[in-house]
């Protein structure tokens, strides 16, 4: 047992298998009394189960710490607001919340139905906003306390899982907005952009070159929740933790910006921005079109 999370309460959701396992666990094994959520779904979110939430927080007290299991929904405002309370009725105080809970739904932006957009965006995006609601009140209060969402490297874009792309790059603004938000009160918001072995990226059609464990994002969780990452004045960054790789990412900015005297027309822009403003490449695009190209040789594509 380390002592990175002495005294601390954190609820993690998606906390049932994978990552939001190995986090879970890894911040109790620091001292941290743990709410353990999950709701049980499969990849796709369907057949939940209460069993997998309850396994982990039995885990958690069979090594010695302390841990509550919640299964409810957190795609919704009750499911939110229910972890943070059982936070707050079996340990009094709410110190860190960590959003894991995720599902796939994939399918090509030109065929995808509302029903696969809608589970995936409420599940990431919404349930990581219910989350952070109730907990940044308690946290506003206690002028305390660490937000933590997850992300992906696909917040750049995907081909086939716009829903999902959308959603984790929801979260990175949601975060950034919570952390000039609630700086004032003592509130620190950050995200986490695993690459990591786990249900969901088994069924990534490109090969991971660089790829991790669970265990070595639950490693960066801890930290970002610790002490010593409050005292670096860590807020509204995205760290990406695959394996050995441990990146941040660009705030992002402006690259560059023309002016015209007396406003624009749609002729003076097409004479102007393309040499003077120009485009800012996008390096997925590059690698789509290797992808294709491996596609077509029967190769599986790395990324």
């Amino acid at each position: 047992m380390g002592n990175f999370l002495t005294g601390k309460v954190v609820v993690v959701t998606g906390a049932g298998r994978g990552i939001g396992r190995a986090v879970a666990l890894a911040a109790a094994a620091e001292g941290a009394r743990v709410v353990v959520n999950d709701y049980g779904v499969a990849v796709d979110g369907a057949a939940p189960t209460s069993e997998v939430a309850e396994a982990v927080a039995k885990e958690i007290e069979a090594a010695g710490g302390e841990a509550v299991a919640v299964a409810d929904d957190i795609s919704t405002m009750a499911g939110g607001q229910r972890v943070v309370d059982v936070a707050l009725s079996s340990y009094g105080r709410l110190d860190g919340v960590v959003c894991v809970a995720g599902i796939l739904r994939e399918r090509m932006l030109f065929n995808m139905t509302e029903e696969e957009w809608d589970p995936v965006v409420a599940t990431h995006l919404k349930g990581t906003f219910t989350v952070f609601r109730a907990a940044s009140a308690v946290m506003r209060q206690q002028r305390g306390g660490t937000l933590i969402g997850f992300t992906s490297g696909n917040h750049q874009g995907s081909v086939s899982q716009a829903n999902y792309s959308a959603a984790k790059g929801g979260v990175i603004s949601l975060v950034r907005s919570a952390a000039l938000g609630l700086h004032k009160y003592g509130v620190t918001a950050n995200a986490v952009a695993p690459v990591a072995r786990t249900r969901m990226s088994a069924n990534v059609p490109t090969e991971l070159t660089e790829i991790g464990e669970p265990e070595d994002v639950a490693a960066l969780v801890v930290y970002l929740l610790s002490e010593r990452a409050r005292e670096a004045g860590i807020t509204g960054q995205v760290y990406t933790i695959a394996g050995p790789k441990i990146a941040v990412w660009a705030q992002p900015r402006e690259v560059r910006a023309a002016y015209a005297e007396g406003g624009w027309t749609p002729g003076r822009i097409a004479e102007f921005l393309p040499g003077s403003v120009g485009v800012d490449p996008m390096p997925l695009l590059e690698r789509v079109a290797g992808m294709e190209r491996a596609a077509r040789d029967g190769a599986r594509p790395n990324a």
